[in-house]
């Protein structure tokens, strides 16, 4: 419970006015954002934030409560937002589902708040129902600052949209809905950067506890339900969503780089950064982060300092990667693969296909005995399609080397399985890839979603 993160919590609704002190004190050290949706909210929140370290607040007036929204009422708005433990500005946004203030007020108001927040430099929450359409190009114009998309209900296309934009998306306990199934899949579409959840409590309480008041343990639930959707762990998704709520509201630098790090029950060791290609969807260089964990090491390890970092763990299976390619550092994988043999562990290594141009001699019997699974990024069809999205270093020698390398592993090694990237329409034919992989190279083939390793 305490490494979750809510991103839009109402503890300050009058519905938790008896029993607040009970709800806060059993969250732990939980992160807990307290949105605002009308002045005396904000005032609420801001007071809550005060009394509990892990609570912060945002002040707005929501779309539905524009019409009755006053000068005054925004010039209050104004001296909340400079609030330290305001960190968010929002409520706000277009509703016309319940259409209380007609859509040009609802449109004049988002604007004033996305004025404040530029002022005080924070981002914003964005309310958005049946709207999406008019409030796309408001927010692509003039939200400066960034925010989040707060209980999605759209799909994977909008998702896409917002991603763009660099917005995050956050999902509530519908998510957990047996008819949710469209939202489902945009909970599937968000790259693990841009994902929050939330409760919007006292409202849209998950499954189990369905038309029950809502609190923040239950968005436990709707972990869950994202964790079962995204093909991770509960604690993958925990952490994710808590550095996102701390990458977007508290501005905090991001943790010290690790050098092994779990995903569902896997052991990934972060051999290098360095790389032979430079793939348009990698964000390594910019962004070195999978899945919450941050890989931006000042220098790659030695073979010791893994083995010393894994100490007496037993994971499923050991995977060389790091967001880098592996085989440029070819004996500490074979050191470290050696070791975990050993200890009769599986060993799998994530890898361009490139080793043996890199090592310039033929590698794969180097791995035998030591590498169990070989998983090959092949990202392409043919050597045109290869080169425009991988930019690899040897554009003459890269994609042939890979299909060999490929055929080698098939040939020596327990398993050998060749991947490719899920593009946007129109970027990559990714049956034409599986087809090749299968049919030409005899070898499986699986789809990588861009953000989720495997």
């Amino acid at each position: 419970m305490s490494l979750l993160a809510d991103s839009h919590a109402h503890l300050n609704n009058p519905d938790f006015a008896a029993d607040l002190d009970t709800v806060a004190g059993s969250l732990g050290g939980m992160l807990v954002l307290n949105a605002a949706y009308d002045i005396e909210s904000a005032r609420k929140a801001v007071e809550i934030a005060g009394r509990y370290p892990n609570m912060y607040a945002s002040a707005g007036i929501h779309p539905n409560d524009t019409a009755k929204a006053t000068e005054e009422d925004f010039r209050a708005l104004e001296e909340l937002a400079k609030n330290e433990k305001v960190v968010a500005i929002g409520e706000t946004g277009l509703d016309y589902f319940r259409n209380r203030a007609d859509a040009e007020t609802q449109k004049i108001s988002l604007r004033r708040h996305l004025q404040i927040a530029e002022t005080v430099n924070k981002p914003v929450i964005i309310h958005c129902r049946e709207a999406f359409a008019d409030i796309l190009p408001i927010l692509e114009r003039e939200a400066k600052t960034g925010g989040v998309l707060h209980c999605f209900s759209e799909g994977p296309d909008e998702v896409r949209e917002a991603m763009r934009m660099r917005f995050f998306v956050s999902f509530a306990g519908n998510v957990t809905y047996p008819k949710a199934e469209k939202l489902r899949l945009a909970a599937k579409a968000v790259k693990a950067d841009f994902l929050l959840m939330e409760t919007d409590c006292p409202y849209l309480a998950p499954q189990s506890a369905r038309g029950k008041r809502n609190d923040p343990r239950l968005i436990v639930e709707t972990a869950k339900t994202l964790a079962s959707v995204r093909g991770v762990s509960y604690d993958d998704i925990a952490r994710v969503t808590r550095v996102n709520f701390e990458k977007l509201f508290l501005r905090r630098q991001t943790a010290p780089a690790e050098i092994i790090y779990m995903i569902r029950n896997s052991l990934y060791v972060n051999v290098t950064r360095a790389c032979t290609n430079r793939c348009v969807f990698c964000p390594r260089i910019e962004n070195p982060v999978v899945q919450g964990h941050y890989l931006g090491v000042k220098r790659d390890p030695s073979a010791g300092e893994i083995i010393s970092a894994i100490g007496d763990g037993r994971p499923d299976e050991v995977v060389m990667c790091g967001f880098g390619e592996p085989t440029m550092r070819l004996d500490v994988v074979k050191d470290v693969a050696a070791e975990m043999k050993k200890r009769g562990l599986k060993v799998r290594l994530n890898t361009n296909g490139q080793g043996s141009l890199i090592n310039k001699r033929d590698i794969v019997p180097e791995l035998v005995g030591l590498i169990d699974v070989v998983s090959v990024s092949l990202d392409a069809a043919e050597e045109g399609t290869y080169n425009r999205i991988c930019l690899p270093a040897d554009p003459k020698r890269a994609f042939e080397a890979v299909c060999d390398f490929i055929k080698r592993a098939r040939d020596l090694l327990p398993k050998t399985v060749a991947t490719a990237v899920v593009l946007p329409p129109g970027e990559l034919d990714i049956a034409g890839v599986k087809k090749f992989a299968e049919e030409t190279l005899k070898v499986p083939f699986r789809a990588r979603e861009l953000d989720l390793v495997g």
